[in-house]
């Protein structure tokens, strides 16, 4: 539906995205995780059509958008930021301002705003103002107000970020139904790995402005030390990692999460990096449940990628003891 081709974006002469493709189809899920800096707010502001790239192509159902998009097309993309801002007025007024501003009669405006209050928890506080809700609650209403014009794309920045985890379970729940009565596309930033797992049925992760074959988790930026070994050894927390390059200096590593076997006790292997630790979360991927993200305490916080089926055979579970085992090959340095 929306896409970037050859996109390169700067602020200030400085390069902030550098993507040659990336794509948000016609009713996908998706997330984008990365650390904060990493580019995900930029990226939604131009798949939301608020701003054009330095260079690069922006195209809807293929075909590529002028500078400044026609206003009949941007009202198909909404944008909830991170820190949204609610106008004047009350809780009812702020999730009917959307359809108002669209010229929507007002016994119909009524119905969709007690409905959306309904699907998001809202209807105790539809006469509240803004200085009467909590950060989370703010949010919370922000995205109900772009739910209510019925967006054919909806961007999240964080949408959780002020919500503890059951406000945020009920958030992703309302999501999933209106979605379910109503397909249309959601690309959700975010820096929580567990609910890009949970919630989102494609996960793409974003690094110093590029596209990152890993998720932020295993992302380390190191100093690699001066040699010219087939294998060097970069200090990372609290370990060591080895490393198969020829790279020196400053650099970011990165581990593939599948890439990481996972057991309890350590294995003959030919693996240089065997670390032991103990789990501190699991999440199930969220499509099917047939695949988990382990994250472990090893010395330093990574995530690894099983099967389910795998998770059960290995009692995984919260302060159980495990053993995360990669090749110094397989990590990859940026």
């Amino acid at each position: 539906m929306v896409e970037l081709r050859g996109v390169r974006h700067r602020y200030d002469g400085r390069l902030v995205l550098n993507l040659d493709h990336f794509a948000v189809p016609t009713g996908a899920l998706l997330a984008v995780v990365g650390h904060n800096g990493s580019g995900k707010s930029t990226l939604l502001r131009l798949l939301a059509l608020l701003e054009a790239p330095t260079e690069g192509a922006v195209l809807w159902d293929g075909a590529p958008l002028p500078r400044h998009p026609p206003s009949a097309l941007r009202r198909r993309v909404t944008l909830v930021e991170q820190r949204p801002i609610l106008l004047r007025g009350s809780v009812r007024d702020n999730l009917g301002f959307g359809l108002r501003l669209r010229g929507i009669g007002r016994t119909t405006v009524d119905r969709q705003v007690e409905t959306v209050a309904d699907q998001f928890g809202l209807t105790s506080l539809l006469e509240r103002r803004r200085h009467e809700l909590s950060d989370g609650e703010v949010q919370r209403v922000a995205v109900a107000r772009a739910i209510a014009v019925r967006p054919d794309v909806l961007l999240l920045d964080e949408p959780a970020s002020s919500a503890d985890r059951a406000a945020a379970g009920a958030l992703y729940r309302a999501l999933a139904a209106e979605r379910a009565s109503r397909p249309f596309a959601v690309c959700i930033a975010s820096h929580q790995l567990e609910d890009a797992y949970r919630w989102a049925d494609d996960i793409r992760a974003l690094a110093e402005g590029r596209l990152s074959p890993v998720t932020p988790e295993n992302l380390f930026r190191v100093e690699l030390p001066p040699g010219s070994g087939e294998t060097k050894h970069a200090r990372v927390g609290a370990i060591d990692i080895a490393v198969a390059t020829d790279r020196t200096g400053p650099v970011v590593l990165a581990v593939p999460p599948t890439d990481i076997f996972v057991s309890r006790e350590p294995l003959p292997s030919s693996a240089r990096n065997v670390l032991t630790g103990r789990v501190t979360r699991l999440a199930t991927h969220r499509p099917g449940g047939g695949v988990v993200a382990v994250t472990a305490d090893v010395g330093v916080e990574l995530v690894a990628i099983v099967t389910a089926e795998a998770a059960r055979e290995l009692a995984l579970a919260p302060d159980a003891p495990v053993v995360f085992s990669f090749k110094a090959s397989a990590v990859r340095v940026f």
